[in-house]
C-alpha cells in the first residue's frame, strides 16, 4: 500500500482548536484513503507504460476514481486541511488528469496518421469547395487577362511596383526573357526561398482566416490573386512568352497554386456551414466544419515549405523550359495522386 505523508505531533498539546482540525482531517483522510490509494496505483502503471497490471476492473473505475479524487481536492481546499494532504491531492489529480483526458498518441503518431490517410481524406471531404475555389481563380485569371487586354493602366492597378520590376505591358521581350533566366548559383537563395514562404503563407492564411465572414472575403482574394496572375501572364503572352513564363511558374506554381486553392476551400467550407447550418446551430456547424478545415490548413502549411523550396532553388537553378515543365508536373502529379488514392485507416477497413 502507498503511504500518505504526514506530519508528526508536536509532544506539546496542542489548543483545543488545532486538536479538533487535525482530527477532522485524520477522519478524512481514512474515510477516503483506500480510493487514493487505488487511483495513484492505476496512474503509476500507466505511466510506466504497463497497462496489462491493471485490472478490467480499476481500468473502468479510472475515471469514477479520478472524479472522487477531484472532489476530495475541493473539500481539502475549502476546509484547509493539512499541507501535506492538500499537496499528495494535486500531485495525484494533475497525473490522473492526463491518463483520462490527455493525448493518446505522440506527435511522431499524429503525424503518421496525418500524412497516412488522415490529410487527404479532410481535402475530400471538402470536394465541393475545392471545386468552387477552382472556379473562382480560373475566372479571377481570366478577368486579369481581359482587363490588362483592354487597357493596359489595369496592370499597374494589378500588380505591385516592386513585384512588376518593370515588366509591364509594352516591356521588350529580351528585358522579359531575361527574367525568366535562372540564376548562376544558389547563393542567397535560402533568403529569398524563406521570403517566398512567408510571403506565400501570408495569402493562404488570410484565404482561409477570411472564409468565418460566410466566405465572400475569401473569394474575392482569390479573384485578386490570381487577377494579378493573369495579368501578369498577358504581359509575357504579348511578348510571345507565354510558353516560357507558363513554365516558370510552373516549377513551383502548382504546388504553391494548389496550397493556397486548399487554403480557400478551406475557409470556404467553414463559410458554407456558417451560412448553411442546417438544423445545427451556427457555431455548432462553424466548429464541425472548422476541425475538418484545420486539418487542410495544416497540410497546406507543408505544401507552402516545399513551394517555397522550389521557387527559391529548382526554379532559380533550372533554366530549360522543358525541365521546369517536368518538375512542375511531377508535382502536381504527386499531389492529386496523394489526395485521390491514399485513404485514411478506417476508409481501408469499410
Amino acid at each position: 500500500m502507498i503511504s500518505l505523508p504526514f506530519f508528526k505531533r508536536a509532544e506539546i498539546a496542542p489548543p483545543p482548536d488545532i486538536d479538533a482540525a487535525s482530527l477532522r482531517s485524520d477522519r478524512f483522510r481514512l474515510a477516503r484513503e483506500v480510493d487514493w490509494q487505488r487511483l495513484d496505483a492505476i496512474v503509476t502503471a500507466l505511466e510506466k507504460g504497463r497497462p496489462k497490471r491493471i485490472s478490467d476492473e480499476d481500468l473502468l473505475d479510472l475515471p469514477v476514481l479520478y472524479r472522487k479524487a477531484t472532489s476530495s481536492l475541493a473539500v481539502a481546499r475549502e476546509t484547509s486541511l493539512d499541507a501535506a494532504a492538500l499537496d499528495y491531492l494535486e500531485a495525484l489529480v494533475r497525473r490522473a488528469w492526463f491518463q483520462v483526458y490527455g493525448p493518446r498518441v505522440t506527435l511522431m503518431g499524429w503525424l503518421r496518421r496525418f500524412l497516412g490517410g488522415g490529410w487527404s481524406a479532410a481535402v475530400r471531404a471538402i470536394w465541393l469547395d475545392c471545386c468552387i475555389a477552382l472556379a473562382v481563380m480560373i475566372a479571377g485569371t481570366a478577368v486579369g487577362w481581359l482587363l490588362v487586354a483592354q487597357d493596359a493602366a489595369w496592370f499597374y492597378a494589378l500588380v505591385p511596383g516592386e513585384m512588376a520590376g518593370g515588366r509591364g505591358p509594352g516591356a521588350d521581350a529580351a528585358t522579359l526573357r531575361e527574367s525568366l533566366a535562372p540564376q548562376a548559383s544558389a547563393e542567397g537563395l535560402s533568403v529569398f526561398a524563406a521570403y517566398l514562404f512567408s510571403n506565400n503563407t501570408g495569402v493562404a492564411i488570410m484565404a482561409f482566416a477570411l472564409g468565418f465572414a460566410f466566405g465572400i472575403p475569401t473569394l474575392l482574394l482569390l479573384v485578386y490573386n490570381m487577377a494579378l496572375l493573369g495579368a501578369m501572364l498577358f504581359v509575357f503572352a504579348e511578348a510571345g512568352l507565354a510558353y516560357e513564363f507558363t513554365a516558370w511558374l510552373a516549377v513551383h506554381g502548382t504546388t504553391e497554386l494548389l496550397a493556397i486553392l486548399l487554403a480557400g476551400a478551406a475557409g470556404l467550407h467553414i463559410g458554407r456551414a456558417m451560412a448553411f447550418p442546417g438544423a445545427r446551430s451556427v457555431l455548432a456547424a462553424a466548429q464541425g466544419a472548422g476541425v475538418r478545415a484545420a486539418q487542410v490548413m495544416a497540410g497546406c502549411a507543408l505544401m507552402l515549405v516545399v513551394a517555397g523550396l522550389l521557387e527559391g532553388y529548382a526554379r532559380q537553378l533550372v533554366g530549360q523550359a522543358e525541365a521546369r515543365l517536368a518538375i512542375g508536373a511531377v508535382m502536381l502529379a504527386l499531389w492529386i495522386g496523394y489526395f485521390a488514392l491514399l485513404r485514411a485507416p478506417h476508409e481501408r477497413e469499410t
